[in-house]
């Protein structure tokens, strides 16, 4: 087996035999010789490897230098302990050792010319003062290798073999038989008379007096063993002393020089020094950049400012222009704006030269006005229907108890003011016919005898352990089974929904803040299409600090539309693009179906559109089909999302419902999603803790949904013919007012027009309309809270028994007779009956198409603009000759206006 690329094995164990073999071939004076004048002796010992292995020892060089390097360090160790190994015995190979390493043969060198010569000192100069060592004359054969062997193999190495408790045990596990190592001869021959009269018994006689010295080998180890040579004996080289002196003065020990510390020092504290500079110098700049992002930040900051105030400016102006074109005095503005906007306003000037913005119908419609005057330029007709819904121009009352964010929530709301009158003092036949009417809650309040005989029989009151304990935050699974398969049949789901595609909750409102926190992030907008259900706006900000991005709908048919405030992909794209030139991000769509507060029911079709409007721009949809059982006209029109065999973006679509206002049950509190994204599923349900439904609530629940036969033959077709018979009550009364409204059959309300009842198309007067509601005890809602943008629309729930009905009627004609009696006196107009004011159209009644709406009074406006330019240098910066420089066709243009 060939162990020469075999690497070299620690752990390897020598037998007593191959040590001796091993030392019988190292102790050879030519190998001696060549360990020590050269400098890497790897090549040594490869070869006395290759001499053991023709031995049949199969050892490497790295293995047989490991070994001898051991056995030196034993040696030495035991030699400083008088001889005595760990176990407190002789080690059986010191003696071999010592007189190998106290008799090593010394290396002279010389110069001849260029050359260096090596010469080795004879033994026999050194006085045998150990006497462990006699030299004598042996013929030698070399072997190929260059390592001598003997003639005589009797000759072998005397050596006492013994065991020893020694940690070396493993490597001598059986004491060899006494061997003689042999001695070459030397060429140079010896003095007979010393070699003969040496002893090997080791004892003191053998040992001549003489003055002795250290020996020190070439290796640098000294033995105060090995005895100088006599001077009685000639030889052929330098002395030993001699030689010990050169060597000395050769190589003379290095002194410790003070210098060195003081350098050392030096060179440790420069590198101490180095490293805190760089530090610092990283630190540096690292605090530069912090500095410079956090000056790009505040540079962005200042921008964005400068940008939100010239966008309060624009729109102050743009109000300005609005009154002005709705007929405003320009001298409480203190300019002379007349010229510059006769003009480009397109409105016609009659003989005397004053504009005629306003003129009076022929049917002798006094007050309700077609404006036919020229289009605002792009962006400004949605600035002007996002002005009166700015937080800059609210003032909140804020609370020193409440944080920021809590008077922020707080400052939200529909008509508290009205809630809160309510609420103290409603109305009862009996007991207090003279409080509150409510037709502003959207709440059935039709069917209570059938939804209380249902309830109170057997099979709904069931406690079981379960029940009250904490229960799958989702949903109890047989609440959500129930849910499933009630939504299947009724939706027409072309599958049966899975019950782990549900989540429970207590109410939309909670699903609506859930969501908004799931799918999306604080400063987001969800697209809204207003008007919409005012509470939306509340639920989606409160949890996420998530704001609409309203779509606003008119009422206004335009050739490309079918019907008043109607919602296409066209208004979507619009409102998309807005959101994109002004860096908003928008996440999600709400969609509500059927619509609260229009009552409008999209078709398939138009849903469809809206999905993949959605899809394309990667939106979650939120569809609200809370209403869908509450539909008293053609059933067959309404067709949920649920219905669909495939949906544009699954994953993305979330349909919600609840038993709020299908069931007349909104104090029971269920809301109920379904979507076929898990992870919008396992995120709610972490908020669903906050959300829970009582169990025994869902136990009555899970009774009632699975009671099919008297859904559907009971209670459904009762429902939807009080609905209808409410409706028409209501719609009868308006019609008799001559009141325009939208003429739907689903849902609970009715979408009523009195902006003829305005002395001006504004707010303010939409709010001070309502408050004659709220002191005449009737609450309704007004258009503004659903964040319509034309002023005058309000909200009627129909939805209650017919006495009170007829009572809130009753009391809202007196409202509107005493307000139209005030508007007949300022405007002393001789036409006052109010039927011809209004046509009716085949499904909607409605008056006449009027233009974007009006803006407050001109007076708030100009101190509201006084009050922005002095508190900033915009005109400063704005100036014309700056403007004539950026835009000069614009310039031009303006100047030629202005001239004329």
């Amino acid at each position: 087996m060939d162990f020469r690329g075999k690497k070299y094995e620690r752990g390897s164990n020598w037998s007593d035999p191959e040590v001796v073999e091993l030392l019988q071939l190292w102790a050879d004076e030519s190998v001696q010789m060549e360990l020590e004048s050269c400098l890497r002796n790897q090549h040594v010992f490869n070869r006395i490897a290759e001499v053991l292995r023709e031995k049949g020892i199969h050892r490497t060089g790295d293995q047989c230098r490991e070994k001898i390097k051991k056995m030196k360090l034993e040696y030495r160790r035991i030699k400083d302990n008088n001889k005595i190994c760990r176990g407190g015995r002789t080690w059986k190979f010191f003696e071999v050792m010592d007189r190998v390493l106290s008799n090593r043969p010394n290396i002279c060198y010389s110069t001849v010319g260029s050359t260096v010569i090596t010469q080795q000192i004879p033994p026999g100069v050194l006085a045998a003062g150990d006497g462990y060592i006699h030299h004598h004359h042996h013929h030698h054969l070399t072997s190929p290798h260059g390592i001598s062997h003997s003639h005589h193999p009797q000759e072998l190495m005397d050596i006492k073999c013994e065991e020893v408790d020694s940690d070396e045990r493993s490597e001598t596990p059986e004491p060899p038989p006494p061997i003689v190592l042999p001695q070459a001869a030397d060429d140079h021959g010896m003095d007979g008379s010393l070699l003969e009269g040496g002893h090997h018994d080791g004892s003191p006689a053998a040992r001549p007096d003489s003055h002795t010295e250290n020996a020190v080998s070439p290796s640098g180890y000294m033995d105060p063993n090995v005895s100088g040579t006599s001077s009685g004996i000639p030889t052929s080289g330098p002395t030993f002393s001699a030689l010990h002196r050169l060597r000395r003065k050769r190589k003379p020990p290095r002194m410790k020089d003070p210098l060195d510390d003081i350098l050392l020092k030096f060179l440790t504290a420069q590198r101490v020094v180095e490293e805190r500079f760089l530090q610092m110098e990283e630190r540096r700049m690292q605090r530069d950049m912090e500095l410079e992002d956090r000056r790009m930040q505040l540079e962005q900051r200042r921008m964005e400012l400068e940008r939100e105030h010239e966008y309060r400016m624009f729109t102050i102006f743009a109000q300005m222009v609005n009154a002005l074109r709705n007929g405003g005095s320009t001298q409480t503005l203190g300019l002379d704006l007349s010229q510059a906007f006769s003009q480009s306003s397109g409105q016609a000037t009659g003989p005397g030269g004053h504009p005629s913005s306003t003129s009076a119908s022929k049917d002798g419609n006094s007050r309700v006005t077609s404006y036919q005057s020229k289009s605002l330029p792009n962006g400004l007709k949605d600035v002007l229907s996002n002005a009166e819904h700015n937080p800059t121009f609210q003032q909140p009352k804020s609370s020193i108890y409440l944080s920021k964010r809590g008077n922020e929530i707080n400052s939200f709301g529909i008509i508290e003011e009205g809630y809160t009158a309510y609420h103290a003092d409603k109305h009862d036949e009996d007991k207090n016919p003279n409080g509150f009417i409510n037709l502003g809650t959207s709440e059935n309040k039709l069917c209570f005898d059938l939804l209380s005989e249902r309830l109170m029989r057997a099979d709904i009151y069931q406690i079981d352990p379960p029940l009250l304990q904490y229960p799958d935050w989702k949903g109890h699974e047989f609440l959500r089974v129930q849910v499933g398969k009630f939504l299947t049949y009724y939706c027409k789901a072309p599958v049966l929904l899975k019950p782990e595609n549900i989540v429970v909750v207590n109410g939309c409102g909670s699903l609506f803040s859930s969501l908004s926190a799931v799918l999306c992030d604080p400063g987001d907008k969800i697209l809204l299409p207003s008007p919409y259900y005012g509470v939306i706006k509340d639920d989606i900000f409160f949890y996420s600090a998530v704001k609409p991005l309203l779509v606003h709908l008119e009422s206004k048919v335009t050739d490309e539309e079918t019907r008043p405030f109607q919602l296409t992909v066209g208004k979507l794209e619009k409102s998309m693009q807005i959101a994109k030139l002004q860096g908003t991000r928008v996440t999600a769509m709400i969609l509500t179906n059927p619509h609260n507060p229009l009552g409008d029911i999209y078709s398939a079709k138009e849903m469809k559109e809206f999905l993949e409007f959605a899809n394309r721009y990667k939106l979650h949809v939120i569809v609200d089909e809370v209403y869908m059982l509450s539909i008293f006209g053609d059933v067959d029109s309404f067709q949920s999302v649920l219905s669909f065999d495939k949906l544009p973006d699954p994953q993305r679509t979330h349909v919600m419902w609840g038993i709020s206002k299908d069931f007349a049950a909104s104090g029971i509190r269920v809301g109920t999603l379904y979507t076929e994204n898990t992870d919008v599923i396992s995120a709610l349900s972490q908020l669903a803790s906050f959300h829970g439904v009582p169990g025994p609530t869902q136990h009555m629940v899970a009774q009632l949904l699975r009671d099919q036969d008297w859904i559907s033959q009971v209670f459904l077709p009762t429902n939807r013919a009080r609905l209808k018979s409410a409706h028409k009550c209501v719609a009868n009364e308006l019609t008799a007012m001559g009141i325009p409204f939208l003429n739907r059959h689903a849902g609970l309300y009715i979408w009523a027009d009195f902006r003829k009842y305005l002395k001006d198309l504004t707010f303010e007067e939409e709010e001070k309309l309502l408050k004659q509601f709220v002191k005449n005890k009737i609450l309704l809602i007004n258009g503004k809270s659903f964040g319509c943008c034309e002023p005058g629309w309000f909200r009627i729930v129909f939805a209650d028994e017919t006495y009170r009905l007829q009572l809130g009627m009753q009391r809202l004609r007196k409202v509107l007779e005493e307000q139209d009696s005030e508007i007949q006196s300022i405007e002393k107009g001789p036409n006052s009956d109010s039927g011809n004011r209004t046509k009716i159209a085949e499904d909607v009644i409605e008056i006449g198409v009027q233009q974007s709406p009006p803006d407050p009074a001109l007076d708030g406006l100009i101190g509201l603009l006084r009050q922005q330019i002095r508190t900033t240098d915009w005109l400063q910066r704005n100036t014309p000759e700056q403007f004539a420089q950026e835009n000069p066709e614009v310039y031009d243009v303006f100047c030629k206006l202005a001239e004329k």
